[in-house]
């Protein structure tokens, strides 16, 4: 009885300690060397913020996910894609669904007959999203689309060393213009995302990035419909720098 008194004693003060601890390193009960009390209250005011954000993004998602139908697709779209024996085929948006996968993610790549070179700013999202294409193809069927014809397309694609991505050629279809990839007046492609949902015999749209049509907050901000899927400024928002006011990715540096 005396040895489970002691042992009790023992425990209280370390108790005690581990509480102290905690109050003093903050919201996420970390921190760092030789950091300030200015940083940690600016930091853990920070948090604050970025737990309220990353509630906010969920909403947001389960909203997407409560739209109701959306419309039949305009048409069974025929698109080219590349084929290992005769170089290139027909495929229609309806086989673009894998067996058990009923849900397609189309990306319009801005790169026309009438570009000399593919968007700078759509590589850059692709250059990420073909390293995530295997991960993202265990759920979901995922392609790319543009109006170049095919030929000329997988020519990039093949220098660029994608290797994971869907290339669909639209040149022939009218996909752009009614699934918002160009502009109807003068042809100007734009960076799309659609996602089609396939239930039963019938194929709907099911989102669009349509925040790329809404009106920018303030200057400098643009619309930012596709940087979920754009590593590349979400890397930058975290770092002193931030993504800077007039650099843009290129092709190449």
């Amino acid at each position: 009885m005396a040895a489970k008194k002691a042992r009790k004693k023992k425990a209280a003060p370390k108790a005690k300690k581990a509480k102290t601890r905690k109050a003093a390193s903050g919201i996420s009960g970390s921190r760092f060397p030789n950091e300030t009390p200015a940083y940690r209250k600016a930091r853990d005011k920070l948090l604050k913020a970025e737990v309220a954000l990353r509630r906010q993004v969920e909403e947001v998602a389960k909203l997407r996910r409560k739209l109701p139908a959306g419309g039949v697709i305009a048409e069974d779209f025929e698109f080219d894609e590349a084929a290992d024996v005769i170089g290139m085929r027909k495929v229609k948006l309806s086989e673009l669904f894998a067996p058990g996968k009923d849900t397609l993610v189309l990306y319009n790549y801005m790169y026309s007959l009438a570009m000399q070179n593919p968007c700078p700013m759509c590589t850059s999202i692709l250059d990420s999203l073909d390293g995530a294409a295997p991960h993202l193809s265990q759920r979901v069927n995922l392609a790319v689309v543009a109006k170049s014809p095919l030929p000329r397309l997988l020519t990039f694609t093949r220098n660029r060393g994608w290797k994971n991505l869907k290339f669909l050629s639209s040149a022939d279809n009218s996909y752009n213009r009614l699934y918002h990839g160009e502009d109807d007046e003068d042809g100007h492609q734009m960076p799309m995302l659609n996602v089609f949902l396939r239930k039963g015999d019938k194929i709907r749209h099911f989102w669009g990035s349509e925040l790329m049509f809404t009106k920018a907050d303030k200057p400098g901000q643009n619309q930012r419909h596709v940087d979920m899927i754009w590593p590349l400024w979400n890397v930058l928002d975290m770092t002193p720098e931030g993504r800077g006011k007039d650099w843009y990715p290129r092709l190449s540096y």
